[in-house]
This record gives structure tokens, C-alpha cells and sequence, in this order.
């Protein structure tokens, strides 16, 4: 079903726009766009992902065929194609996307000459916004100009973080742009929180850097933890998030288990 069968406008609704953001790859920033969103959509709360990754990771985890795709969120960013036609349904009731294909890679270059370049995704994102409760924006694994849209745009940003040597590596820079967009683009903008990834409760490596990260953070830092999971890494295989593919899985589990920490930060 898509976005316009179900279309209802809540104009005094207030969305949270979320940036889910890291500069390092590999940290499950892609599985955490897809799985919380979903999580929160089997929690009844209306959600859109805006994938602008040009590795569309975020589209493939929802089973969507980027070879088959006439139009993505490039055309709109760049073409001036409608935004809300892009908007399309998932395997989740709740859970619309804004697919991404590797056309967008082209964009940080063709964005540098382009008038008010640092604030398209948030003039697209105006008039639909509203229709949601949250809007979650997939991030590139750089700090572009692509990324800095999504600062823009967003009013949060959600930072997932590998169980790993070196964790908070690149953290200080994603902060230090954040600074930058908020005393000149976007005074709104506010950390969200951090979510702690790929997560071994057999090594003591993954205790430290989670201790570590919490000392940095403090209560920013979720509660919940992502496992390190199998069954996380194969549900993309199938284009499925993973409360669909394995529901009563450890990280299927630890993503719902998230969403309700989200809901409860407002």
C-alpha cells in the first residue's frame, strides 16, 4: 500500500527527525534504521525512513529492488521530483521509505553549486512530515554534504556505536559538526542518544567500550544493547527487518526492546 492510500495529515502533530549518523561504517547504522523503525511501527506509531546512504542499504533491508527503480530521493533532491510521490510502503503497516540507489553518490558533488544547498532535505521533508511520528534519516558514512541535509533537517541525532576498540573514534567529529550546524544552520538541533552495537556479552572487549561510552555520554547512552546476532546479519539477505525474519531472536528482541526507550524519551 503507498504513502498516498493512507495519507492523513496531523497538523498538530510534532514528528521527531531523527539522523541516525556515524562516519565509521559497519557500525549497524543501516540495521538500526531499519529495525528500530519497524520495531516502532509493530508499536502502532506512524514512521518514515528517508534513506540517503548511496549504498541503499536502508531500501534492500525493506526488500526493495533498487535495479527496478524509476525515480529515488536523488531525483528529489536534485531533479525537483515530488517528494511524497517517492514515499512507498514497506512489509510493515506502519513504516513508509524514501528509497536511495547508488545515483545518489553523484549528489555531494552536483550539491556543491546548488542555491541553499544545506537545506533541500529539510524543505522536502516540510510537507509530509507531519503525517508521522517519526522520521528516521539514514546517513552516508561521511560527513558531507549529503550528511549535513540530514542535520539540517533532522531535530536529533541517534549515534549507533560498534562494541569495539576505538568506538568513540570519529564520535568527537560527528559532535563538532553537529555544533557547527546548530550555531549556524539549525539551532534545534540536540543528540538524541547513543545505541550500543554488535554487542558479546562473552568478551570482556565489549564490557569495557560499553562502560567507556557510558562514562562519555551518561545517560544519552540507551540501556538497551544490540547484540551481536546472527540472525540480525542474515534478515538483509532477505530484504526483511528482523522482527520479521526471526521475531523472538536475541536482537529481534533487543530492537523492540529499544523502540520502547525511544517512545519513552518523547
Amino acid at each position: 500500500m503507498g504513502y498516498r492510500d493512507v495519507k492523513r495529515h496531523f497538523p498538530d502533530r510534532d514528528p521527531k527527525v531523527i539522523a541516525i549518523i556515524n562516519q565509521k561504517g559497519g557500525v549497524g547504522k543501516s540495521t538500526t534504521a531499519v529495525n528500530l523503525a519497524a520495531a516502532l511501527g509493530e508499536d502502532k506509531k506512524k514512521v518514515l525512513l528517508v534513506d540517503i546512504d548511496p549504498q541503499g542499504n536502508t531500501t534492500s533491508g525493506y526488500g526493495i529492488n533498487k535495479d527496478e527503480l524509476s525515480y529515488d530521493i536523488y531525483d528529489a533532491i536534485m531533479n525537483d521530483y515530488p517528494f511524497e510521490d517517492l514515499i512507498q510502503g514497506t512489509c510493515i503497516p506502519n513504516v513508509f521509505i524514501v528509497p536511495a540507489t547508488i545515483q545518489l553518490a553523484g549528489a555531494e558533488i552536483e550539491l556543491v553549486s546548488a542555491m541553499a544547498r544545506e537545506s533541500i532535505l529539510r524543505s522536502l521533508l516540510e510537507d509530509v512530515k507531519a503525517d508521522f511520528d517519526y522520521v528516521f534519516i539514514d546517513c552516508p558514512p561521511s560527513l558531507g554534504l549529503l550528511t549535513v541535509n540530514a542535520l539540517v533537517a533532522a531535530d536529533s541525532l541517534l549515534i549507533p556505536i560498534q562494541c569495539e576498540y576505538y568506538a568513540l573514534e570519529g564520535v568527537t567529529k560527528i559532535l563538532e559538526s553537529m555544533k557547527m550546524v546548530k550555531s549556524r544552520l539549525n539551532r534545534n538541533l540536540e543528540l538524541f542518544g547513543v545505541v550500543m552495537t554488535m554487542y558479546d556479552s562473552r568478551t570482556s572487549l565489549s564490557r569495557l567500550v560499553v562502560d567507556e561510552v557510558s562514562k562519555y555520554f551518561g545517560n544519552k547512552m540507551f540501556k538497551t544493547v544490540i547484540p551481536r546476532n546472527v540472525k540480525i546479519a542474515e534478515a538483509p539477505s532477505y530484504g526483511l527487518p528482523i522482527i520479521k525474519y526471526a521475531r523472538v531472536s536475541k536482537g529481534s528482541l533487543a530492537y523492540m526492546k529499544l523502540a520502547k526507550e525511544v517512545v519513552r524519551r518523547g
